[in-house]
């Protein structure tokens, strides 16, 4: 008998947990989104490919959810997520967090905290359809928070789980002006343990400048394209650009000038904020490595510092020492962990804040 009730009671218990943390889910695209450039019309493109040429092979890139976050207020003291993104595998220098999970924020005052992660599920058969709780037993209270998407797979759908009984709302971008981030997997994030850690979402919460994150793994090479897509931001209050990891010193020479002439028609004086590219540690032991990292590294100062002389708007920003001197800052030798992303930041921001001190952008 005694059994018989201690196994009723522990069901007992076991069912009003339950109760207590059933949740109520509602559709992610209803809330706020931020980290587009512009508007798309569906809710996780960075880009609308109907309705904008880019590189053909970036197509599948604009599709992504790289830099994009969903901001809003809830009491729940439980935050879960259900997700689909596509099936593809996750990549050799990326988690899978990374690349198909979340990443949740809560404020406390004039600081993002880190809340936790939506894991994504990773088998053989199923690597598309997602769900996680991400925190749970929070403080009922009025919580601000910021989750960004996935840097590296499309989401095709997001919903937000709260305890019933407890809101949630839409709030408005947390983040001021804003800065159009264009450039290579080193802005896109490659090698960043969470979607929250890429350069770009760093910045962001540390200054609190809106930053929209265009990094295009190993396809940013100063297109014309992209140039054309840039110049029509109309809203944009800067560009920084990691536009010299990609090309060859004879692409750099060739497109930069263009480049740089199809966004200044429409934005005569709009900052625009030129990062050499890191030093990579592949070139250590390898001189065809060397000669064309060293050369590239030389036309892409000489290009930005030759415009620097009749456009007093253009400037450079020298990396070098970015990622430290113990090659312990990336993951391949040119990927950045967090650890390279922070040093990076570290040594970017009170350039970049310089700079667009000049702009009423502070």
């Amino acid at each position: 008998m005694k059994k018989y009730i201690f196994t009723l009671l522990a069901c007992l218990v076991a069912i009003g947990v339950q109760a207590q943390t059933t949740l109520r889910w509602v559709d992610a695209s209803t809330l706020g989104i931020i980290g587009q450039a512009e508007p798309t019309g569906k809710p996780y493109d960075r880009i609308n490919t109907d309705e904008h040429r880019v590189p053909e092979n970036c197509v599948g890139f604009c599709g992504f959810s790289t830099g994009l976050a969903v901001v809003f207020s809830t009491d729940s003291p439980t935050i879960a997520a259900r997700w689909t993104t596509s099936q593809s595998m996750p990549g050799v220098n990326m988690s899978a967090i990374t690349q198909k999970g979340l990443d949740l924020y809560i404020r406390e005052g004039e600081e993002w905290v880190y809340a936790g992660v939506g894991r994504p599920t990773i088998t053989a058969e199923r690597r598309d359809k997602h769900e996680y709780t991400i925190i749970a037993n929070a403080p009922t209270r009025a919580k601000e928070c910021l989750m960004y998407l996935p840097i590296w797979d499309r989401v095709e759908s997001l919903e937000i789980g709260i305890e019933e009984g407890s809101s949630i709302t839409a709030i408005e971008n947390p983040f001021r002006h804003k800065i159009i981030v264009h450039g290579s997997s080193i802005t896109h994030g490659a090698s960043s343990s969470r979607s929250g850690m890429t350069y770009p979402a760093l910045l962001e919460r540390r200054t609190g400048l809106y930053m929209v994150n265009l990094g295009y793994s190993g396809m940013s090479t100063l297109q014309e394209e992209f140039a054309h897509y840039l110049a029509q931001v109309e809203s944009a209050d800067a560009f920084l650009f990691d536009t010299f990891s990609n090309p060859s010193a004879e692409v750099i020479e060739e497109r930069f000038d263009k480049f740089v002439d199809i966004i200044r028609e429409k934005h005569p004086t709009t900052p625009l904020i030129f990062t050499q590219t890191i030093r990579r540690d592949t070139r250590n032991y390898n001189s065809k490595t060397e000669d064309f990292e060293s050369r590239k590294q030389a036309m892409a100062e000489r290009k930005v510092r030759e415009r620097m002389k009749r456009d007093k708007h253009i400037y450079f920003l020298d990396s070098e020492g970015w990622v430290g001197y113990d090659h312990l800052g990336t993951a391949d030798g040119t990927h950045p962990t967090d650890l390279g992303f922070m040093r990076m930041v570290e040594k970017m921001e009170p350039e970049l804040k310089k700079i667009l001190k000049k702009y009423g952008i502070k």
